[in-house]
């Protein structure tokens, strides 16, 4: 008796195809990467201590203590003439926030009063939300600072300014860039350091290298609901659906419901796949 031929299966009964192997294997090593040259510029910054001796050019200055950093931040935002560039990550802990700071007109930036004044201050995102109105503003935020309160309020406001903002997965250190000559990088807790030329083209560089290989926040074509978008967004950097729902002000039900339904629009069967269909049809 000859064997019976194998009856293919249904279209309908073939899942969707997942990502191909070597797209994961290329999105891991550009991920190792970053990471890499991330840490390269931590350590290369770190071995320019001044250790009592003078930096040859003043190529560098260090900043230290909170009110310290958060005056020569502000001062570099609202001193820029043309651009911003900055990395936002989480549990910040130097900003010109109001907390800290007085109005723009006032001048000179204050300490939060109180222990409760003091971590306000630290969730605060590094830049001010309405941000200075001469300079262009590029901004890469990472699964950190989405976590954030108010880190959803502040991206949209930030995108009604006209700021463009990107979302990446992988931790970023604090950096601010103000017109491609001026780089403002966190070390550690309580120390930065202020870059001038040429050392401020490695903080160029990597924040462009950042920006290429970095999605929308919020991409403004095609017809998915901006709040499914922004689900989309939490969904892909990582967070929990009870920390999504938090975000989004909702119950972690409601979110679980809410990515069944956009996976049945895609007609795929796994969260995997279908942020993997979100990133190849201009969903996020």
């Amino acid at each position: 008796m000859s064997p019976r031929p194998e009856v293919p299966p249904s279209p309908s009964a073939v899942p969707p195809p997942g990502p191909p192997a070597a797209a994961r294997s290329s999105l891991i090593r550009l991920q190792e990467d970053l990471r890499r040259a991330d840490d390269s510029l931590v350590r290369l910054l770190a071995a320019w201590r001044p250790d009592g001796r003078e930096v040859p050019g003043q190529f560098v200055e260090f900043w230290e203590g909170r009110e310290a950093q958060a005056r020569r931040l502000y001062e570099l935002e609202y001193g820029a003439r043309t651009s911003l560039l900055g990395f936002q990550s989480g549990a910040n802990t130097v900003a010109p926030v109001p907390s800290t700071l007085a109005d723009p007109a006032d001048g000179a930036p204050e300490e939060a009063e109180g222990e409760e004044g003091a971590r306000d201050a630290e969730a605060e995102p590094p830049l001010r939300k309405d941000g200075n109105p001469h300079a262009a503003y590029r901004v890469v935020v990472d699964r950190a600072f989405l976590t954030e309160p108010e880190a959803l309020r502040a991206l949209d406001e930030r995108l009604a300014a006209g700021h463009q903002v990107r979302v990446v997965d992988q931790p970023l250190i604090k950096l601010l860039i103000a017109d491609e000559e001026t780089a403002m990088v966190q070390l550690e807790a309580g120390r930065s350091m202020i870059l001038g030329p040429p050392l401020v083209r490695l903080a160029v560089e990597l924040f462009e290298s950042v920006w290429q290989r970095s999605r929308p926040y919020l991409r403004e074509d095609g017809d998915l609901d901006p709040a499914d978008r922004r689900l989309l967004q939490l969904m892909l950097s990582g967070l929990t659906d009870a920390a999504t729902a938090h975000q989004l002000g909702t119950s972690p039900r409601t979110v679980q419901r809410r990515l069944r339904a956009l996976m049945d629009a895609a007609s795929v069967s796994s969260r995997v796949q279908l942020g993997w269909y979100a990133m190849r049809n201009n969903w996020v």
